[in-house]
């Protein structure tokens, strides 16, 4: 018979938790969220024998159980639940190696609440680089646990690992530190008071502001048994609880631990030196940007020309094949078209989790939140909200999210509104398409003029989300303390499975996100541009043959699908707000594109290639049917002026309905994601404006 095991991984932020986690389970991996909460949920399975699972879950980093941040109430609450179905069977402690001393703080506080906890110290690999020697059985001792050392890099210490896991039930429970000696009267009233229950326990339960369920509050909600201290006294408790731990530890260290500096390597002093330099970290990391937008373009053309033609293809196929009639239609002129317009931008999408990935790896992302902290500063951010802006390039949803980490929240509330002015992964289609339409070949000092303008796009996004923030800094009245702290961690070479991981698991989660709402975009635009109402769209053949009776046949029937979509249903819609757009540069068409991308902004490509290939079913690809477009006037459509104008709109513009609901769920108010919308729609557009006027 088969057995399971819940095992909660825990430590401090840069220690190696998730890349244990990804070593461990693979791409046996889902992900979801908390409960109640929009922080993201990692479980994964782990075959420990051949009887035995092991159910995984990867909880957010936390310095100590002393929570100051949502992530970390969420891995107390989940600590102090048995009745949670996540509730561990046993922990895992994950402690870098050169930082033994604040990795064990968390150790002692998770051991105190009787959980069995096994500790394993990570980037052993290090150790003899770093001149570190350990006494791991005087410090099994010492910490009245098993100790694992592990390499994630090297991948070694695994298998002992899992034997270990296997054995937990012989761990002790015994507490660390003694809680009661702090205040020896106190406790011994707390302790009188819920009899039978854990004192440490009790104690987190009293100091946390977090807000745990009701089972967890019943333990303490017969106040009148227990007269409590007041918030600065229970703070005073606190502190002289971290001494007495750190007592402890440092008592451990002094005898398992030996660092000799004599044959330490310090080449990450002499690096860090150089990457968050006040004048040169900028630069570099500037460079970097530069390079990856460069490479965007570069690396991805062929696979997305593949993609393309691929794509053009299956339609062609679809359209010649199968029976003429309803169905065949709707697959080859609006699901492949439509899939098409999303399936296509995979690779660049790929790179550029693939480059972000590889800057978190490496340990540099870290430098880059210290190094922005100086300026950020000015306009009424922290450090910590250069991750938010930052990962906002991947999606803004999970970089919204990720504010919870910062503690003030004036500083957090800002942050989230200016985060969407970062340029998403959902942008990048519509970036994509549109620079190679309009934007030249060409270098400029090595760096493609394509590349360039995407460089250019992502800078006026993030320059505008510092000048917003400057004035909402200036203007919101509410008061807030911050303070800021990052660890910096070591400098690491990536792990290849790591990086592909990440990889895989974000480019999918982006595909099957899009992908089911641009399906059912293209299945409805379909729909409303195949039908009309009235005469014109019902008799569009004879109006057309009359009309333009010298006309072959091929030319009577390019025109009669043209003036059939003029009048469909899409048409009617998209002409009523065609005088409002048309300022912009843009035509009824791309209203229409606009207003579907609302739902994802990256549809806007999805919508342009149903649009097209219901107009003219002569399977080219979407990227030659925008080319060819022509305004009434005779012009090209997509010009220099339209879509610089059309980038900036989509630079700009809150073009998406899902990141407007998240803000409402993080600020638990519709007052802040409404003015998001109103306020950015208006500057978009008038923005958009100038930039058509002054190009064309």
């Amino acid at each position: 018979m088969s057995k399971s095991l819940n095992i909660a991984l825990l430590g401090n932020p840069n220690t190696g938790k998730t890349s244990l986690f990804n070593s461990l389970t693979g791409l046996s991996q889902k992900v979801g969220n908390y409960p109640g909460v929009t922080v993201e949920k990692k479980e994964g399975i782990c075959k420990l024998d051949r009887t035995t699972k092991g159910y995984f879950i990867d909880l957010p980093g936390t310095y100590s159980i002393n929570s100051s941040s949502i992530d970390e109430s969420i891995v107390v609450e989940l600590l102090l639940n048995k009745n949670n179905k996540d509730y561990p069977d046993l922990a895992l402690v994950i402690a870098d190696v050169e930082n033994l001393k604040r990795n064990l703080l968390l150790f002692t506080q998770i051991k105190d609440l009787g959980i069995p906890t096994i500790l394993v110290i990570n980037m052993a690999d290090q150790m003899k680089r770093k001149g570190i020697s350990l006494d791991i059985p005087i410090l099994e001792q010492t910490l009245e646990t098993k100790i694992a050392l592990v390499s994630t890099r090297e991948n070694t210490g695994l298998e002992e690992l899992k034997k270990l896991i296997l054995n937990y039930r012989i761990i002790s429970n015994k507490p660390l530190v003694q809680i009661n000696s702090i205040d020896k009267k106190y406790f011994e009233n707390l302790e009188n008071a819920f009899p039978g229950q854990l004192l440490y326990k009790l104690w987190l339960i009293i100091t946390q502001d977090a807000n745990f369920g009701a089972i967890q509050r019943t333990l303490i909600s017969d106040i009148s048994k227990f007269q409590t201290k007041s918030k600065s006294e229970i703070k005073r408790l606190q502190q002289k609880e971290t001494i007495k731990r750190y007592q402890f530890i440092n008592s451990v260290l002094k005898k398992g631990l030996q660092i000799d500096k004599a044959s330490a390597t310090d080449f990450r002093s002499k690096l860090d030196r150089v990457l968050i330099h006040k004048f040169w970290g900028y630069l570099i990391f500037f460079s970097i940007l530069m390079i990856i937008f460069q490479s965007i373009f570069s690396w991805s053309e062929v696979p997305m020309d593949f993609i393309d033609n691929c794509f053009n293809y299956l339609s062609s196929v679809a359209s010649n094949n199968l029976p003429s009639g309803v169905f065949t239609d709707l697959l080859s002129q609006g699901i492949i078209p439509g899939l098409g317009g999303i399936v296509i931008f995979i690779p660049q999408i790929a790179f550029l989790f693939l480059f972000l990935s590889i800057l978190e790896e490496t340990g540099y992302m870290s430098r880059v939140v210290f190094l922005m902290d100086r300026g950020l500063r000015r306009f009424g951010l922290s450090g910590k909200s250069i991750i938010p802006l930052i990962s906002g390039t991947a999606c803004a949803i999970p970089a919204i999210m990720s504010t919870r980490n910062i503690e003030s929240w004036k500083e957090r509330l800002i942050t989230i509104l200016v985060t969407p002015f970062t340029t998403c992964s959902a942008r990048l289609p519509v970036y994509a398409i549109l620079i190679a339409l309009v934007i030249p070949d060409g270098y400029f000092l090595g760096f493609s003029y394509k590349g360039l303008m995407l460089m250019f796009l992502y800078l006026i996004g993030f320059l505008m989300a510092l000048g917003i923030a400057w004035i909402l800094t200036t203007t919101l009245s509410i008061r807030s303390k911050s303070y800021f702290v990052i660890e910096l961690p070591n400098y690491k070479i990536p792990l290849i499975k790591n990086v592909a991981l990440t990889v895989w698991g974000k480019t999918k989660s982006f595909v099957e996100g899009a992908g089911k709402i641009i399906l059912a975009i293209s299945i409805l635009l379909w729909i409303l541009a195949s039908y009309g109402p009235g005469k014109n769209f019902n008799q569009a053949e004879n109006i057309i043959q009359k009309k333009y009776p010298e006309l072959a046949e091929k030319e009577i029937e390019l025109k009669t699908n043209s003036f059939k979509l003029e009048n469909s249903y899409v048409g009617v819609l998209g002409r009523s707000i065609e005088p409002i757009i048309t300022p912009l540069g843009y035509d009824w068409k791309i209203g229409i594109a606009i207003i579907t991308s609302f739902a994802a902004r990256e549809v806007f490509v999805g919508t342009l290639a149903t649009i097209y290939s219901v107009q003219n079913d002569d399977n080219d690809t979407i990227k030659n049917k925008m080319a060819s477009e022509i305004r009434k006037d005779g012009k090209l459509l997509f010009n220099l002026a339209s879509g610089t104008s059309l980038m900036i709109f989509y630079a700009f513009a809150m073009q998406c309905m899902s990141t407007l609901a998240v803000v409402k769920k993080e600020t638990n108010s519709w007052k802040w994601p409404l003015g998001q919308l109103f306020f950015m729609t208006i500057l978009a557009y008038f923005i958009s404006f100038l930039t058509y006027q002054i190009l064309s």
